[in-house]
């Protein structure tokens, strides 16, 4: 009865204990991520046997339990956060992010409504209004922060939706989608499938694809030629960052096209929109802000933990008619929007507090350094491995994309076959433009110079390793 009464009296106690393990753990971890092999060492099932299929009658106490996760996941691990993992755009996370990370999670605030948790809102509403002026965006657009980088091109293309129906007449959030006028949703060829994931889930059906030319930037005389054919509502999405080539659209005049035909348009820049923070590439995304809807992601370049995605709107009318709801027992704000108005959830935590701490950590200028120093390290491998017997780089290397072959598509997914069980690097095949490729995605913030020399080096044991 004793120890009951203490904890009650001291309730911190039952979390110390539990949290230094914890802590112990994940310290642990990133000690040891810059070199571990990058590839998990066993699989789903195997990781299944060693924490324990059957769950127990009597619970375990809080430390074996933690100590079971750390212990027994760690070989299924995937070293996503080594400086040397290219294998998608997933980036990494920086200390500062990690922290604010975690008090978030601590403090364990339901960021659904302005008045009602005001600390935290007041952290993202400040970190949305950075983003904007960063990135060039309208002054006066509208931040919600989302899952990730799908829902927030779901968010924007459900105010797309509302907005180029409501021109037309049509009510959707009231009358729904059947029987309305068809919505003609417009893309590139080489647009990234998360595009038409969206779309299906907003009921847009199959998009329209436009030619895209040899880089995958959408042809705007295509475009043009798109929208002449056909009438009624229309959206159209624009790429900043191919994700093979990291090639730009021509914002300005597809723009200028699509908004003449009186469409919507919104720019997929998951992580090319970034360019926009640096002024040595802001060129990238000229006449970018000429649009109505933006989407991007903090993971894949500001380098904070999962999840972050960004969804911008220039007019936030639409955004909150297409995802807000409403009741008496929530106390909506008087100002402004909701939270809850911006993504698509009522509840959520507060996953824009690390995009505030990294953004007031490194200021404007650090900002920039950190995507120009992606740019940059792509640049070197790009311009290393092009040096090496049979390997030709494919794509005019813009920002922190690079896609090399070898001769034969057998060669090439031997290549990443390779580099996969050296564990050194990891790269992962693609197809783009009718060839194997393997495609390095730089977004860490750790990737320097020197392990873009280690990076080289790794793929030129493994070309030797190939062509012998």
């Amino acid at each position: 009865m004793a120890d009951e009464d203490d904890q009650q009296a001291n309730p911190t106690d039952s979390y110390d204990e539990v949290l230094d393990a914890a802590d112990g753990y994940a310290r642990a971890w990133l000690s040891g991520i810059r070199e571990r092999p990058i590839p998990p060492r066993l699989g789903v099932e195997e990781v299944k046997d060693r924490l324990g299929r059957t769950l127990p009658d009597p619970g375990e106490p809080a430390t074996d339990v933690i100590a079971r996760l750390a212990e027994e996941a760690e070989p299924g691990l995937i070293a996503m956060g080594s400086p040397r993992f290219f294998g998608w755009v997933i980036g990494g996370t920086q200390p500062v992010a990690l922290a604010a990370d975690w008090l978030a999670a601590a403090w364990d605030q339901n960021t659904g409504l302005r008045n009602i948790t005001p600390g935290v809102v007041a952290a993202e509403e400040l970190a949305g209004e950075w983003l904007v002026d960063l990135l060039g965006l309208p002054t006066g657009s509208e931040v919600g922060f989302t899952t990730g980088a799908t829902m927030a091109q779901f968010t924007c293309m459900a105010a797309a939706r509302d907005a180029v129906l409501a021109r037309v007449g049509w009510d959707v959030e009231t009358a729904g989608m059947a029987g309305g006028p068809a919505v003609r949703f417009i893309v590139g060829e080489e647009r990234h499938g998360t595009v038409d994931l969206a779309g299906r889930y907003l009921g847009l059906g199959t998009p329209i694809a436009v030619r895209s030319d040899e880089q995958g930037r959408i042809r705007v005389d295509e475009l043009r030629a798109t929208l002449a054919a056909g009438e009624g509502p229309a959206i159209v999405l624009l790429q900043a960052g191919n994700i093979h080539s990291g090639a730009y659209d021509d914002f300005g005049a597809a723009i200028t096209v699509a908004h003449e035909a009186g469409a919507w348009v919104h720019v997929d820049g998951a992580f090319g929109l970034w360019a926009g923070a640096s002024p040595r590439l802001r060129h990238l995304v000229d006449g970018v802000e000429g649009a109505d809807s933006w989407s991007t992601d903090a993971h894949k370049t500001l380098s904070v933990p999962y999840d972050c995605g960004i969804a911008i709107v220039g007019d936030g009318r639409p955004m909150h008619r297409a995802l807000s709801m409403h009741a008496s027992y929530l106390q909506a704000t008087d100002v402004g929007a909701d939270p809850h108005e911006k993504v698509p959830e009522l509840s959520r935590r507060a996953r824009g507090i690390p995009t505030w701490a990294v953004l007031r950590s490194l200021g404007r200028t650090g900002v920039a350094r950190l995507v120009e120093g992606l740019a940059d390290a792509a640049r070197g491998i790009a311009d290393g491995v092009a040096e090496l017997p049979g390997v030709e780089v494919l794509n005019d290397v813009v920002f922190t994309q690079v896609c090399l072959a070898l001769d034969d598509d057998a060669a090439t997914e031997a290549l990443s076959e390779r580099l996969w069980h050296e564990g050194e690097v990891l790269a992962m095949t693609s197809r783009w433009r009718d060839r194997s490729v393997v495609r390095f995605s730089v977004s860490n913030w750790g990737t320097d110079a020197a392990e873009v020399r280690r990076t080289v080096a790794a793929v030129e044991r493994a070309v030797a390793a190939v062509v012998e």
